[in-house]
């Protein structure tokens, strides 16, 4: 498939006398139709959830705890109405994510493991940095990379071009065999070890053959997002806003699909029974109700609000007349999400489960500025495909009522690396063997147990040549192109305005050996970096960049 969008791309550029909007359109339909006549999708079906016992052999409480680990992608840290904000100025509210939040323990500094999804997925899963697993980037769907370095390269804009090497390209693993490696261990492997029943729902992107697809890598049933539309794009429920500024919106429309797969990785898909993110949320019921006299993990990972930004009317209706158009589709994709975590809360209060069942919410990475709305990272500078806060500051709240105070609220700086080890901890579940965890048990911050022994000052973040640290309340970031160094005292801005990488020399000269430090250990990348975009750090894609403007570019 790769090779062949590969083909098709040539194709277009030997017709490179047409127009831009008639290279583009040839190019987009092209993909659309190899897409379409990829795979054959069935109708939705019934799935066959498995259950546990009629009765219980013990009350819940005398059980280890359930857990529910509720993962948003994209989501931007002023999406949500628990800090003070929410979409469009507060007009759309997050009651029932406030409410999961009030009701558990908040980390207030809480980082993705990556500026981008899949090694912050995988960073979850592992509790391992990226310079242990090997897996640094996030693998992209078949063509993306060439046709979305075309259609930016034909673009007005006065950012620098993507950089792509189709050769090195080429050479790299089709999609769906980039992922994390089967010998890895996953917190879904250590806890069905434990005894846990345990189920994926959703996002996995992290691989879908050779032993890498979620129900060879610890669950035992997994509902796989086998594509990436939230509804038909004709479905007469469903209001989609299409950004034509951006390439990789472009993309996805002419790449995706509907379709679920069930237990096989990449094949046998079938459309699912909703919009996904309610649909989903039905499938997530049924397995509480299932399992309610047994141990379960189950892991739901949202693929809302990523692009393509596609609501149901229902939705889009009750968010209101917000404009631009696309802000009320995002917004109402967010009241879909909201909507989520309140049913899987009822759910579990209706099974007998909510007081000791642990669920958690975070998101991937911050909000993408691709998508052409300012304020979703507020007031954070920078977003998805950064290191800025923007791109990794990102919620975490956890509710155990069994064991977290309600309005419990942390202050250290913590990261998606502590999920496994934490979950582990609470599962009463031993650590893999020999294997290096570089994350922490963050039980003894939520629960005050211990929280005066917490003493880790030190976290990671790097995608190429693009390498950040944060040590204590000092944050530098590294990359080559451009040749820059930002260092910040976030104690003192926390936004990130004042870059102090001339005027400390010392500090800087501190966390560059803790960053050389870092790198001198780390494995090489399992696939190397083809393509480099570059990013405005502080202007969506929807707005002009200006000469002067501050950029980066990101490996992948």
């Amino acid at each position: 498939m790769k090779k062949v969008l590969l083909s098709l791309l040539a194709l277009v550029l030997v017709l490179g006398g047409l127009a831009y909007q008639n290279q583009t359109a040839l190019l987009l339909a092209l993909v659309k139709y190899k897409s379409a006549n990829e795979y054959e999708v069935g109708p939705p079906r019934d799935l066959p959830w498995s259950a546990g016992p009629a009765q219980a052999g013990e009350e819940p409480g005398e059980r280890p705890p359930n857990i529910i680990l509720i993962v948003a992608d994209d989501l931007g840290y002023n999406d949500i109405s628990t800090f003070g904000g929410g979409v469009a100025g507060g007009r759309v509210q997050t009651p029932h994510i406030d409410q999961l939040a009030a009701e558990g323990a908040v980390f207030t500094q809480s980082y993705s493991g990556a500026g981008t999804c899949a090694p912050s997925r995988a960073m979850m899963m592992t509790g391992r940095y990226p310079t242990r697993t090997g897996f640094e980037f996030t693998p992209t769907p078949s063509g993306m990379a060439p046709v979305v370095s075309r259609i930016s390269a034909d673009m007005d804009s006065v950012l620098p071009p993507a950089i792509y090497d189709a050769e090195l390209d080429a050479s790299r693993p089709p999609y769906e065999e980039q992922g994390l490696p089967a010998e890895e261990v996953t917190i879904a492997e250590i806890l069905r070890e434990r005894g846990y029943q345990t189920f994926h729902i959703g996002k996995w992107h992290l691989g879908r053959q050779n032993g890498m697809a979620p129900h060879e890598q610890g669950f035992d049933q997994s509902l796989l997002m086998a594509s990436g539309l939230f509804l038909p794009e004709d479905d007469p429920n469903v209001v989609n806003a299409k950004l034509e500024f951006d390439p990789i919106d472009q993309f996805l429309w002419a790449r995706m699909v509907y379709a679920n797969s069930f237990n096989t990785g990449d094949e046998d898909r079938f459309e699912p029974g909703g919009y996904l993110t309610d649909y989903w949320t039905d499938e997530s019921i049924k397995i509480i109700e299932a399992n309610k006299n047994r141990p379960f993990f189950l892991y739901l990972a949202h693929w809302g609000v990523h692009t393509p930004l596609q609501a149901t009317r229902e939705d889009y209706e009750a968010v209101g007349d917000i404009q631009p158009h696309r802000l009320r589709v995002y917004a109402a994709m967010i009241r879909a999400l909201d909507r989520s975590v309140g049913r899987i809360n009822a759910a579990l209060g209706d099974a007998g489960l909510a007081d000791n069942t642990i669920v958690l919410f975070t998101s991937d990475n911050g909000g993408p500025g691709y998508i052409g709305l300012p304020d979703i990272n507020h007031p954070f500078r920078g977003w998805k495909i950064s290191q800025f806060e923007g791109g990794i500051r990102v919620p975490l709240f956890v509710k155990w009522p069994a064991r977290i105070a309600a309005g419990t609220v942390s202050e250290e700086p913590v990261a998606h690396i502590d999920m496994m080890p934490t979950l582990a901890a609470a599962a009463e579940a031993p650590q893999p063997e020999g294997v290096v965890i570089d994350g922490e048990n963050l039980l003894p911050l939520a629960t005050g147990d211990g929280a005066e022994q917490w003493d880790r000052e030190t976290l990671f973040w790097q995608s190429g040549h693009y390498r950040v640290v944060r040590h204590g309340d000092w944050k530098l970031q590294v990359a080559a192109r451009p040749d820059k160094q930002w260092l910040f005292n976030l104690a003192e801005d926390p936004t990130e305005q004042n870059n102090l990488a001339a005027t400390e020399p010392q500090k800087l000269a501190q966390l560059q050996a803790l960053l050389d430090a870092h790198a001198a250990s780390a494995r090489p990348p399992l696939y190397p970096a083809a393509t480099e975009l570059s990013i405005a750090i502080d202007k969506t894609l929807a707005e002009p960049f200006a000469e002067g403007d501050e950029y980066i570019y990101w490996p992948n």
